[in-house]
């Protein structure tokens, strides 16, 4: 079937199963009266097909620097509970490996982007090389559901790997992106 009538996220994972993290640092947010401002979160999934097929196994890391409140509502908002775009996702989530309060880097310098978890997660992506030069993006818009303004084309930077709940994966030099989320559930 050609690529531009399958449905989005039908396509089989290119080796085996689809491993992918999703790094999220709120500059400014918030939760009802909870504010998130500064806070980040951390979304593992692994689905062993098409990911509209469902099936998906999820971590979830929650700051430490969170206090009680602050963590239900990044566990809210980022396991699906409170809707919004990662409550469309919950209905694909076969099984929850479990969530965990860690301490998380998250760094922006220049157009790389990287996350750690000590001992579970060291992970961080480069912008595709453009035709347009070193300091230009590629960016494609209506191309992810986080971010349908666009999100930059990205590759894993060498070292880029996750390991947790008797798993492990390499993002070595694969697929990623990066991009700026404005979220709302109004």
């Amino acid at each position: 079937m050609p690529l531009l009538t399958r449905r989005p996220f039908s396509s089989p994972p290119t080796e085996g199963a689809c491993e992918v993290a999703f790094a999220f640092h709120l500059d400014r947010g918030s939760f009802g009266d909870v504010s998130l401002d500064g806070l980040n979160a951390v979304l593992i999934a692994r689905t062993p097909g098409p990911m509209i097929d469902g099936n998906w196994q999820v971590a979830l890391y929650l700051d430490e620097r969170a206090d009680a409140g602050q963590q239900q509502a990044l566990q809210a908002i980022f396991a699906g509970s409170a809707g919004g775009v990662m409550g469309g996702f919950a209905p694909l989530i076969g099984e929850v490996l479990g969530i965990r309060t860690v301490p998380i880097t998250f760094r922006i310098e220049g157009k790389r982007r990287s996350v750690e978890i000590p001992d579970v997660m060291q992970l961080a992506v480069r912008p595709v090389p453009s035709a347009m030069g070193a300091d230009q993006e590629i960016v494609a818009t209506n191309a992810h559901p986080f971010a349908p303004q666009g999100v930059a084309l990205a590759v894993g930077e060498e070292g880029s790997t996750w390991s947790d709940y008797g798993m492990r994966w390499d993002n070595s030099g694969r697929n990623g992106h990066y991009g700026a989320l404005n979220w709302s559930n109004n």
